[in-house]
């Protein structure tokens, strides 16, 4: 085909690792040539030595379509006439010791259905979108002082029927408004890139540009997509960057050599996984992985990314004894750090209101500050090191909890050195971890008040939340992909009036600033009492940008307590709007001019066992006489491996 300067524009990007749109530059896309429609091909194999586009249409002989090469970086091109929307085809890559391979298009945007792994030509332009409220409502907001409650969705066990769910909508129609009605503002899907294997839930893809076509089209998948914003319901999704499968099919030693993955032998593989590693210092590999993020967020009307792994690509050691260091001798991987900064400097300047959320397990500095101040740029980071500790302190025996209180206490002192998100996800109910009820500790008919009392105690963090699917119906077994939730329990009123416990919980958290406006700001907290290790009891302030605030006072052990008295701000009614209890526990309380807790002013309340409850300030007489001190600053952390 004959070139052109825009054409050899967009090389000149590629090959320096700029191309953020290359899904319209690669791949295959119906074309006009000579005044015959057809369907252009462009793939990079450097080190191919030729290339053919085999499939339905020549009867997958490689003889019958040779691609031309067109620079000397590796990009070959080709026109064939006349096909059709739905062909399937692959690329047939001599590589340079001869063999032969059948790949699927990197670029493709649809592929068979496993396990047949081909690429078809697909158009995805032309889906008409419904959603401009939701956009426009969404270039107004400012996500970290919106509610954010996401719902961690593995989209083929989310039900339990014994057939697949083959459209995306099917499966909309019964997920969205179950969504909605339970109070999450979010839904993060597994990822949803093309994946051959069940058993790898997304994360081992091999269709980076193809949502999975177990349930349709990719214009299915807009469709979703576009329900979930008209039902006022954002979308993140996993996403994979940091390794890929050895699938024949797949981008593994692609033209018969290292192409995407790294070169030394140190660096290629990740063994305990079985994958390879994208090399992030190859411009070629960046712009790929670059355009990829971006052809979710602009094709697909994607509201975020939750980038997987991002641990395993900051370290040259991680999770492995041989290592290769850097040339400034360190154990740090400068061409991830610097991928992972330009990936997010371009996707904020072209999508400001984006999410880009870390899952980064250790203590690397400076996650979500920008990446022109040092940090990586992504504007949220999941806090593993609260999770560890939680659910540690939530599954120890009540009589071992007072010498474990700073489990309980610790993450409030650094909340808010990052932009956090609070996750508990799929990973924590798999493999033999049990599920979230089994994880609580005493008899089975106790557990239900101890989850109760830690996702009460969750909303009430600063931070963003996450939870997987299943928990909000206190689901006995731990997650199985292959059979789907248990839904069946909810017959049980146990599960049944859990379930509603976590609406209600999820809406209170929805319709109270006080729990979300200052997730990123010390303004937005007080600590009243975190001292009282005791009685695992502790008592703080959340505070919105109008200086209103809920009192929360959380009792982690068995034991109640008839009277128990703690400092408040102001001297008025405390109203106890909220509990754990299922019922107004405290009537009207008035405080009283005794300090308590640094606090002028105190109160005493009836605490049952195993709560957590929220009290608002009302008829307020005398407040304070100063204004609220604040909070300790973070304790410094070392920037080394480790959790937090």
């Amino acid at each position: 085909m004959k070139t052109s300067k825009d054409y050899e524009f967009q090389l000149a990007l590629f090959h320096e690792g700029s191309l953020s749109k290359g899904y319209d530059f690669f791949g295959s896309r119906f074309a006009e040539f000579k005044g015959v429609r057809g369907v252009v091909f462009r793939v990079w194999a450097p080190r191919a030595q030729t290339v053919s586009v085999v499939g339905d249409f020549n009867h997958w002989d490689d003889t019958k379509h040779p691609m031309n090469r067109l620079d000397g970086h590796g990009v070959w091109e080709l026109f064939i006439p006349d096909l059709k929307q739905y062909d399937s085809y692959k690329y047939a890559i001599v590589g340079s010791l001869g063999q032969l391979r059948l790949k699927a298009d990197p670029y493709g945007y649809h592929m068979e259905t496993r396990p047949n792994t081909a690429t078809k030509i697909y158009d995805i332009s032309g889906y008409k979108w419904g959603d401009s409220a939701w956009e426009d409502k969404k270039a107004l907001a400012n996500p970290y002082e919106s509610p954010m409650n996401i719902y961690e969705v593995h989209l083929q066990s989310w039900s339990n029927i014994e057939t697949e769910l083959f459209n995306y909508m099917e499966l909309a129609n019964k997920l969205i408004p179950y969504v909605k009605k339970m109070g999450y503002t979010h839904i993060e899907m597994m990822p949803i890139a093309e994946f051959p294997f069940d058993g790898s839930w997304g994360y081992q893809g091999i269709g980076y540009f193809a949502p999975t076509s177990r349930y349709g089209t990719p214009r299915d998948f807009m469709q979703f997509i576009d329900f979930c914003h008209q039902n006022e319901i954002g979308v993140i999704l996993d996403w994979v960057p940091a390794h890929f499968p050895k699938d024949a099919a797949g981008l593994y030693e692609f033209d018969g050599d290292y192409c995407y993955e790294y070169e030394h032998p140190l660096m290629r593989e990740h063994y305990n996984w079985g994958t390879r590693l994208f090399d992030w210092g190859k411009n070629e590999v960046v712009s790929f992985l670059i355009s990829n993020a971006r052809y979710w967020i602009e094709e697909y009307h994607i509201d975020g990314l939750r980038v997987d792994a991002v641990a395993s690509m900051l370290y040259l050691d991680y999770d492995r004894r041989d290592w290769w260091p850097n040339h400034l001798g360190g154990h740090e991987n400068l061409s991830a750090i610097a991928f992972l900064q330009k990936l997010n400097a371009l996707l904020f300047k072209e999508f400001p209101n984006l999410l880009m959320i870390a899952e980064e397990s250790t203590a690397w500095p400076m996650v979500t500050k920008p990446a022109d101040m040092g940090g990586l740029g992504f504007n949220f980071k999941w806090n593993m090191g609260w999770m560890n500790d939680m659910l540690s302190y939530m599954s120890m025996s009540p009589e071992f909890r007072p010498d474990n209180h700073n489990k309980l206490t610790f993450s409030f002192y650094y909340a808010f050195s990052e932009n956090y998100v609070l996750p508990i996800s799929h990973d924590e109910v798999v493999h033999g971890k049990c599920s979230m009820l089994e994880k609580m500790s005493g008899p089975r008919e106790l557990r239900y008040d101890s989850l109760r009392t830690f996702l009460a105690y969750m909303m009430a963090h600063p931070g963003k939340k996450l939870m997987f699917m299943g928990q909000e119906i206190a689901q006995f077994k731990e997650w199985n992909y292959k059979t789907g939730l248990d839904w069946d329990i909810l017959k049980f009123e146990e599960h049944k009036s859990f379930q509603e416990f976590v609406g209600n919980l999820n809406n209170f958290y929805k319709n109270n600033s006080e729990l979300w406006e200052n997730d990123s700001d010390w303004g937005g907290f007080k600590w009243i009492s975190s001292d009282d290790n005791q009685n695992s009891v502790i008592a703080f302030r959340r505070i919105n940008k109008k200086g209103e605030e809920l009192v929360i006072i959380c009792n982690f052990q068995p034991r109640e307590h008839e009277t128990y008295s703690f400092g408040v701000p102001y001297l008025a009614d405390y109203k106890e709007v909220f509990s754990t209890c299922g019922k107004t526990v405290n009537e009207k309380i008035k405080a009283v001019k005794e300090p308590m807790h640094g606090e002028e002013f105190s109160i005493t309340i009836k605490l049952p066992s195993m709560s957590a409850m929220f009290f608002r300030a009302t008829n307020i007489k005398e407040p304070k006489s100063a204004a609220p001190k604040k909070a300790a600053k973070p304790v410094d952390k070392k920037s080394k491996k480790g959790k937090v």
